[in-house]
Parts: structure tokens; sequence; C-alpha cells
């Protein structure tokens, strides 16, 4: 595998010219934006615009140990920006080249079958792009003691059939794929930079787009989008144009929090919030923001009295309910996991409730097997706000976690399995002497997890367990929805020459985790858009 030329086509933001011109800009070089501008870059010159910097050299990133660390970096130039929704749920998002998928878990399969239909891709095309991906990031990883135990757990439950090593999504229990090779090194989708023109692509890092610009509508037609107001790490603005042409386009891939963001900023949004921030309002659109969810995760931590392998996720058990039980393993150090919450909770200038915090535990290193479950969906949405006009600062979003019963009910079998899963005789040996699943899930009620309030009624009600312990798996999505910000080919509603092109416009999440899906799109939109284009000079 050959890596990307990037010093012959990636420099810092503060090196470029005031003025710039391309056929494309594409602000956001993460999950999809990488991708995108790979595939763009055969034919066209693209200008990839990302806020972070270079994954690679960072030991918290590349490699599998890091993944907790980099996730606890609150500093500035941290590649994982955290933010606390409303709901009172720690979350972060990404500020680095790659994108999500920089910083991680590394789970890849890919979305079902029923999802490509029902979104309306093109099937060979679709899967002809995810191979594409899967040639440069994906690896059949060795699934070792703790892992194996949990896969053989969920088929003792009745979680089958038995499907092997697969990316395909299929209800049983599976093998995934992931991004961590056998080496336990991170491959990113900065890594698909590697299929990209070197001499048609223009990676500017460190640079921050402050906002989309528009040419007026003039006799009846839209606004149309013609270029980009960015700054560089030293607080210098540049214009980045696109050059002359009808099909020459802006496609925003900055993510569920970025994109409806920086629509906003550039006037699309809803009126009355655009004025409150002092904002021109070049298009009232009520949807931008809208559909925002945060598919809801709940873990159990079971201490082991065998050393267990580190590891993230590899084994899925996909349920007919549509709950989707995960595990990761290693050494867990749970003073760390008190000092990070109090820094997060500190950040939002808000403290722990001194009650959740477990005193057996502190100061403590144990080995570890993590069992959690995600939600298929969700049904629950909420929304985005502005909380300034700086695009350095994050907005205001809540997810509005198990609002629609549908989730507490699917939450609520999930962790019921989970249980059994705890109790099999294939985990054993993983668990302490008479250790039973409800003390465990007892003693989860006493880890600062979350800024979310406590009830004694979480020990007995798995309904509360559920909305107490609740945490995020970072797959957090809309604000820009197909249908209704977008059409179906991503193309913003109501101006032209900008599309969205990212996890902003899934109604649902894909599979069971949506990195393989979100690189697979930006190679799918950019294959859609090189064919509009011959289909344009044909014509």
């Amino acid at each position: 595998m050959h890596a990307a030329p990037y010093s012959t086509f990636a420099r810092d933001a503060t090196s470029a010219p005031k003025v710039i011109s391309f056929d494309y800009i594409i602000i956001g070089g993460g999950t999809c934006g990488c991708a995108l501008a790979a595939t763009l870059s055969q034919s066209f010159n693209v200008l990839l615009l990302e806020r972070g910097g270079l994954p690679y050299g960072n030991p918290n990133i590349t490699n599998i140990n890091g993944f907790s660390s980099n996730l606890a970096n609150t500093s500035p130039s941290s590649p994982s920006q955290l933010f606390i929704s409303t709901d009172g749920v720690f979350n972060h998002r990404a500020r680095v080249l790659g994108g999500g998928s920089a910083i991680n878990a590394g789970f890849f399969t890919r979305a079902s079958e029923e999802y490509v239909r029902k979104v309306g891709w093109n099937e060979k095309v679709v899967n002809d792009s995810y191979e594409w991906v899967e040639k440069k990031v994906a690896f059949e990883p060795q699934v070792k003691q703790w892992q194996s135990a949990v896969k053989s757990g969920l088929l003792e439950v009745g979680v089958k059939p038995d499907n092997g090593f697969t990316y395909e999504h299929l209800y049983g229990t599976k093998v995934g794929g992931s991004i961590f090779d056998s080496q336990g090194h991170r491959h990113t989708a900065a890594d698909l930079l590697e299929y990209a023109d070197p001499t048609k692509v223009s990676l500017l890092l460190y640079a921050t787009v402050e906002q989309i610009m528009f040419k007026p509508a003039v006799g009846g037609r839209k606004p149309r989008a013609n270029g980009v107001r960015f700054q560089d790490s030293k607080g210098n603005s540049h214009l980045a144009y696109l050059k002359e042409g009808p099909m020459n386009e802006v496609l925003l891939s900055a993510g569920a929090l970025g994109s409806p963001q920086m629509l906003m900023l550039s006037g699309i949004g809803p009126a009355e919030q655009l004025k409150a921030h002092g904002i021109s309002v070049l298009l009232d659109q009520p949807m931008v923001g809208m559909g925002m969810s945060d598919n809801p995760m709940n873990a159990v931590i079971i201490p082991s009295p065998k050393p267990v392998e580190v590891s993230l996720i590899q084994v899925v058990g996909i349920t007919e309910f549509e709950s989707y039980i995960e595990a990761s393993s290693g050494p867990l150090e749970l003073d760390w996991l008190r000092t990070m919450a109090n820094d997060f909770a500190r950040i939002a200038n808000q403290s722990l409730d001194p009650s959740v915090i477990n005193p057996r535990f502190l100061n403590s290193q144990i080995q570890a097997g993590v069992i959690l479950e995600k939600l298929a969906g969700p049904f629950s949405t909420g929304f985005l706000q502005l909380s300034s006009k700086d695009p350095n600062d994050n907005p205001l979003v809540t997810f509005n976690y198990f609002k629609d019963p549908r989730d507490l009910q699917r939450c609520v079998q999930g962790m019921r399995t989970i249980a059994e899963v705890i109790e099999s005789t294939s985990l054993f040996d993983f668990k302490y002497p008479f250790t039973t699943a409800q003390a465990l899930f007892d003693t989860m009620l006493t880890f600062p997890l979350n800024l979310r309030p406590r009830h004694l009624s979480a020990s007995v009600s798995l309904e509360q367990f559920c909305i107490d312990t609740v945490v995020t798996i970072w797959h957090y999505h809309g604000g820009c929805q197909v249908g209704k910000v977008v059409d179906r080919d991503y193309k913003v509603l109501g101006v032209d020459g900008l599309r969205v092109i990212d996890g902003s416009t899934f109604i649902d999440s894909p599979g069971t985790n949506p990195q393989a899906t979100v690189m697979m799109l930006g190679r799918y939109m950019g294959m859609k858009i090189l064919r509009e284009r011959l289909v344009g000079a044909r014509n």
C-alpha cells in the first residue's frame, strides 16, 4: 500500500494565496470528503479544506491503544473536539483529516441491502464504491479471547445464525471488518487520498471555512454558490472561488454538526434564528438543523479475573428487534474515567454529582470487557441551533434520547439480551465468582457516564437504567436531510451550485456502524458527479 504523496498537494493554509480558484471546493476533509476529493480529482481541479491537521504521526490516532486518550484530550488543538448536548451527554466531533475515521473505534461494516434500496442508491455502484474503499482501509480482525467469548455468548442466547466474517449487514452474529490492521495501526479515510491525482488536488490544513459565498439571485434565477471564505491558523482570511463553468460546485462535507452550522452561517436556515445572530438571510429554510439524531448507547463493564486483549469493536449481534450488541476489552483505568468526566463537566460549567463516583474503583486499573448496545434508527429526533457566528464554536444540539417510546423498548430488549450473554456459560471464565448481570448493571449507575440525573428506580427499572446511563456511540446524523434540505442528488434546495454530501443528510444511521457507508457515499457521489459532467459535455 502506497502512502499518498501529501508533500506534493497538502500544505498549511497560512501558505495559501489570498485568492484561489478551482472547479470544485470541498468543505471538510472527513470520512466522506476525502473519498469525494480523491474521486473528483481524477478529472477536475479540487480544493479540499480541512480545519484540522494530518492524522499521521499522532500515536493516539494511529495506534489502537490511543483511542481513549484521544477522546480525553480537550485541548484546542485536539483532533477530537468535545461537545455536550443539551441532553447532558458527552460527545465529540472530529478536527483532523480523515474526520471521524481518525478518532473512532474502527468497526467497518456495510449498510443493509434494504437501506440501500430505501435510500434509492444504485446497488451496483454502491457495491463498487464499497470495494474501492475496502481495498485501502478495511481488514479482517484477529478475534481473540474476549471477543470470541462474546461471539459464543450471543449465539448461545439465540442471536443466530453465525454469519462468520462479513462486511454485510445480516441478522445474527458476525465478525465485521476493522480499519485497524493486524499490527493495531489505524487506516483512516485520509488514506483514500492515495487514489487522488496529486496534480489536480490541493489540500489546505488548518483552514476554517467562515462562510459560503453566493452570486445573488438575478432574473428569477436562484442564488448560486461561487466560493468560500476561510481563515488560516494565524487569523488571515482567504477567498476560494469556483472557476467559471455551469457545473462547478461547492460541496459541503463538514459532518452532522458542521454542515448545518455552515449553511446557517452562510444565510441558509431558519430566518428568525439567523437574524438573532446578525446573519443576513439568503434563504429562509426552517428545516436546516432539524432531524438531529444520535443513536443511544448503553454499556456494561465486566471486570475479568483473567487478562483480556486490547480490542475495540469486532463482533456484533444484529437482533431482529433492531438493537446491535457489540463488545470491546482491555485494561481500564477507572480513575481516568472519573478525571475525564470531571474535565468534561468543568468545560460545560457543570459539576458531577459526587454520589456518581464509585470509591471502590478509584486509583485502580482492572482487566475488563465491555458489552454495549446501540439502537438502530433511532426514532427520536432533536435539533441544532447556532451558539454564535464563530465557526469554531460548537452549535447547540438536542438529540432527545428516548423521547420516542419505541427507542426505549428496543433498549430494554437489548439490555435483557446483554444480561443473558453475561450469564451465559461462554463468559463464565471472564467473570469473578458470584457476579450477576444485575450487580454489574447497578455498578454502572455509580460511574460518571454523563451529566444526567440518577434515579433510584434505575436499579429496578431497565427503562430508567437506559435513560440514566445513556452515552453516545458517535453515530449522530441529520440536520441537512434528504427531502427536507437537499434533494436526492444532495443538491441544496433553493440555491444552485451547492450540495451537502455526508452523514447530515441521513434519516437513519446505516448499518451497525456508519463509517463504511459515509466513505462509500463520497466515492458514490463523486462517480455520479463525474458521469453527470460527461453527459453534460456531450450535450
